[in-house]
């Protein structure tokens, strides 16, 4: 029986995006946030060849460099196991950013032009070739496309009452998303059933609901993603790419158990 899910996203952009999922379990959610971080894969430099290292910076330390610089990554045209080739060369005076390094394939390259990898003097020179692999980051850490993947139980406000003329009005501290119930109640314009990120009243419910005794539920199966990444992949991308990861392997045990 094929499960229905919703998706509505509360921001996005290509690199960061909060987006809420309705239907699904902790356990999934949590598979699905392992996913984007272990499964997906992305180039990473593995190997550097140094031809000429005149800085003041050991070879081992270029290479460590290079290895953290994001590259963009199309998993419709690679498998994991590929390989691209990069080099860069810059003399200094001068500062060898990321947008430096030349790529053999127009596929892959820096995912950000202005990171830095070394400062040159005058007389100094580095001159460098790499190759990336595809590989998964459940095999290195630079090969997570996902920087920052967390999630969160969506969650409702109820209004139980107004406070009491002389109860002290302390601050509610709540983080992440909630789902608009209590309308009525805000001060200021909202409908309910909309999704608002608590950084939009300070994270402070009594801001929200000034005067109110509250009480804060958690939805059931309903959990807000926070993703952002390194700019290898997008996070639809990411996010897309996880799920059928992990699709993929539940084909693979269903196959296994009916042998």
């Amino acid at each position: 029986m094929t499960q229905d899910y919703e998706v509505e996203f509360v921001e996005r952009s290509d690199r960061e995006a909060r987006f809420l999922v309705r239907g699904i379990s902790p356990a999934f959610a949590n598979g699905i946030r392992r996913a984007m971080i272990a499964d997906v894969p992305t180039f990473s430099v593995d190997t550097v060849r140094v031809i000429e290292n005149s800085s003041v910076m050991f070879d081992e330390q270029i290479g460590l460099r290079l290895g953290l610089v994001p590259l963009t990554t199309d998993l419709d045209d690679f498998e994991v196991g590929d390989e691209v080739t990069l080099s860069i060369d810059v003399s200094g005076p001068e500062t060898a950013y990321s947008g430096d390094l030349v790529s053999s394939d127009s596929l892959v390259g820096p995912a950000d032009d202005n990171i830095p990898i070394i400062d040159l003097k005058d007389g100094q020179r580095l001159e460098v070739e790499a190759d990336a692999v595809l590989d998964r980051g459940r095999e290195h850490a630079k090969h997570q496309g996902g920087v920052a993947v967390g999630y969160r139980h969506l969650q409702r406000v109820e209004v139980v009452g107004d406070k009491g003329e002389f109860e002290d009005d302390e601050t509610h501290i709540l983080r992440g998303v909630i789902e608009e119930q209590a309308a009525e109640h805000v001060d200021g314009d909202a409908d309910d059933g909309d999704l608002v990120l608590t950084e939009e009243f300070d994270s402070d419910l009594t801001k929200r609901y000034p005067g109110k005794e509250l009480e804060v539920h958690d939805v059931e199966n309903a959990f807000v993603f926070h993703v952002e990444t390194d700019g290898s992949l997008s996070v639809e991308e990411l996010t897309l790419r996880a799920v059928d990861s992990i699709r993929s392997r539940a084909d693979e045990l269903r196959d296994a158990v009916q042998l």
